[in-house]
């Protein structure tokens, strides 16, 4: 046992790829990983975004513009991480995804497979070509990030199958499923007082999470405070799903 149970959150020398990192919950992951002391990777297609992050992280951060649908981009992000990480990344944060939020009776294919294809597909694809190096060099921790609401079902469930397939080889998938927090994606819910409204009524809580209350939860499933934990669903969400 560490004189310092603190220790085991850092994450000192390690290098952690984060998806979606241009804005919202992904620049601030990237933020959090950077400051427990890993190098990290920021991915997103607005390249300009990515680098004005890096730049304000100094060292230990290393943008790209990369299109999670895209698959030679996928190829392209991991051997960087792999690079940097002299083999192998050691976390992946599989943070990008859209919503597309209308009557399932109406929408079009289109959208529903573009969906899929961003919040499914590309963290299958990017998880397994992270996982090889990973398996070879026996330690990993990948975190997706999921939804307190169902709208990432499939990727809760894809946790719980790889954290099971990989678990005694050393790498650890977990998801974290966040409640209502600013971001991008829910920017207008929080300028419209009857959503605003909402959230207040039926949170136990009685409000919206803040972005450092991810933090602690972020950092537990990244780093070597897990290591007997893995195929899990870590929610934040204030009460939410507990009512």
């Amino acid at each position: 046992m560490s004189a310092d149970p603190l220790a085991a959150f850092r994450l000192d020398g390690r290098t952690a790829v984060v998806t979606g990192a241009s804005a919202g919950l992904g620049a601030h992951f990237a933020e959090v990983l950077h400051a427990a002391g890993a190098h990290v990777v920021l991915a997103a297609r607005r390249l300009d975004r990515v680098s004005a992050l890096a730049s304000s992280l100094g060292e230990r951060a290393t943008p790209i513009a990369v299109d999670v649908t895209v698959d030679d981009d996928l190829v392209a992000l991991a051997e960087l991480g792999a690079s940097i990480g002299g083999g192998a990344v050691d976390v992946l944060i599989n943070n990008a995804g859209i919503g597309a939020p209308q009557p399932a009776e109406t929408e079009p294919i289109e959208t529903f497979r573009s969906v899929v294809d961003v919040n499914l597909n590309a963290v299958f694809r990017l998880t397994q070509l992270v996982a090889g190096p990973m398996i070879e060099r026996g330690s990993g921790s990948v975190v997706n990030i999921a939804s307190m609401l169902g709208s990432k079902g499939a990727v809760v469930n894809l946790s719980r199958e790889l954290g099971c397939q990989w678990a005694r080889k050393g790498v650890r998938v977990n998801a974290l499923a966040p409640g209502w927090f600013p971001s991008e994606m829910t920017e207008d819910m929080w300028s419209d007082d009857s959503s605003q409204a909402f959230v207040r009524q039926h949170c136990p809580m009685g409000r919206r999470g803040e972005l450092h209350e991810l933090d602690g939860a972020l950092l537990f499933l990244a780093s070597d405070a897990s290591t007997y934990v893995t195929g899990t669903v870590l929610t934040v969400d204030g009460g939410w799903t507990a009512r």
